[in-house]
Parts: C-alpha cells; structure tokens; sequence
C-alpha cells in the first residue's frame, strides 16, 4: 500500500511542486495520473521510490516511511518497486538478456554484477519475464536493434525481474507509436491483473487513461483534484482537471521527463 498523508514537495527555488497530497494507493491498484504538462504528474509520482524528497508530511510505502528512510533499508524497499521511463533507460550496446538482468542489480554487490555473478535462478527469471512479453526470442540481441515498442518491453521485462509488488511508469508510450502504445498498455495490463502487481502511471493520453486504469488521478498545480473511477470522468471533470475539453486522443502537453528536473 501506498499512502500521502499532507504531503508537500518544495525544490530548492521555492517552487511547490505538491501541496496536502492526501493519497491511499490500494495493492492491485492500476491508476492513471492525468494533468497538464507541469502539473506535478511526475513529481508525484517520483516521491514515492523516493526519486524526489518530500518536505511536509508523510509517505509510507509497503509499511516504510519514506520521508525518512536512507541508506541499505531504502535500497531494500526500492528493490520491490519497478519504475518505466518514457526513454527506456538500456544500455543500447548490451544485449537484451543482459539490460534485463540488471533489474537484479539491487540484490548483489557492485563486484558481483560486474563479473556477471548472476544464479541459475535468475537468469531462468530473467527469461521467463521475456517470455511473458512475447520477446524472448530477441534475448541475444542487442538492444539498439529493437524497435521503440520492443525496447520499452525490454524495460517492463527488467523491472519484472525485479520481482516488484509496485511499478512506476513515468509517461511509459510517449514516443511510441499508436499501435505499440496500445501493445504496450496491454502489457501492463496483464501484469496488473495476472500477477497482481500495483501500476502507478503518468499520462496524457486520456482516452488510454480511461480504457486501461482501475482508477484515475487528475492533478492540477500540484494537487489532486480528481480521484475515481474511469467512469466518473466526465466533461466537469476534464474542465476542473485542465481548464478545458481534451480533444479526442489529445496529447496534453510535452513529455515530462525533465519536469521535475527544471524546477530544482
């Protein structure tokens, strides 16, 4: 379980990102954060792997508190927490079976990982996550040799191994085409329903938001302003949400990655 209690995030120019975020992410969830490009999607969204510090309040997750936890006990809860980045995040000259075994990183010692000191185990985890992908079959090859749909499944597949109960993704099919975004969506949700594991998205996509989550967040100027079924979401909704009525398939806003990036 994730949960904000009066939660504020402050950067170091005095730029409130989130303000009295109050928040309980249920085991199973999949949500949507829907907003404005700058509304505070991905800051929310990167305290809860503690990407970003919070400031007041408090954040627990899976029974931690966020706010304060450093050091080997951090490490240990983000081992249990994926997180997907619109740019993929590989190593493009590695290997795909190589790119997914290094969501295994957290389990092992510096020199274990780069002397490839990997179990039976895990390497049997880290194909049978591509298995569930339908990419198995491009286990050897090299990263910079797949499509923008094959390598974001490459990344889903990393944080797979992780062996998540939670995973993060951050604008997750902002540079994919329509067809791979829907393949991928997809692919979220089979994790999501198959093997239980809580997915917490930021989008701008609306109608995607509404066809694939459980649940929706909108977030304006860094509160949430929405939280409900798919189905709540209405016309006054969208309006409180973005000042206006999205266009069909509209893409609200630039991606998001450099954000939060911006206001520090």
């Amino acid at each position: 379980m994730i949960k904000f209690e009066n939660v504020d995030k402050i950067y170091p120019n005095g730029y409130k990102g989130l303000t009295g975020i109050n928040l309980t992410i249920n085991d199973g969830d999949f949500v949507c954060i829907i907003g404005l490009s700058g509304a505070g999607k991905s800051t929310l969204i990167r305290t809860i792997n503690k990407m970003h510090t919070i400031e007041g309040g408090s954040l627990t997750v899976n029974g931690v508190n966020m706010k304060t936890v450093k050091g080997k006990k951090l490490r240990e809860v983000r081992k249990h927490i994926g997180m997907i980045f619109q740019s993929f995040n590989l190593v493009k000259r590695s290997s795909v079976f190589t790119n997914v075994l290094s969501g295994r990183v957290a389990y092992h010692t510096t020199w274990g990982c780069l002397f490839n000191h990997y179990s039976k185990k895990e390497k049997e985890l880290a194909l049978n996550s591509l298995d569930k992908l339908g990419i198995l079959d491009k286990a050897f090859v090299r990263a910079d040799q797949l499509s923008g749909g094959q390598q974001q499944r490459v990344a889903l597949a990393r944080a797979l191994t992780q062996e998540p109960n939670i995973i993060l993704a951050d604008e997750p099919v902002a540079s994919l085409d329509p067809i791979t975004t829907i393949e991928v969506m997809n692919d979220f949700k089979k994790i999501n329903q198959e093997l239980g594991i809580t997915i917490v998205a930021n989008m701008h996509h609306v109608d995607l938001s509404l066809k694939y989550a459980t649940r929706i967040l909108g977030v304006k100027e860094g509160r949430i302003v929405f939280d409900g079924l798919p189905s709540e979401v209405n016309d006054d909704v969208l309006r409180k949400i973005y000042g206006r009525l999205p266009g069909k398939n509209e893409n609200l806003g630039k991606v998001e990655d450099s954000e939060d990036e911006s206001r520090a």
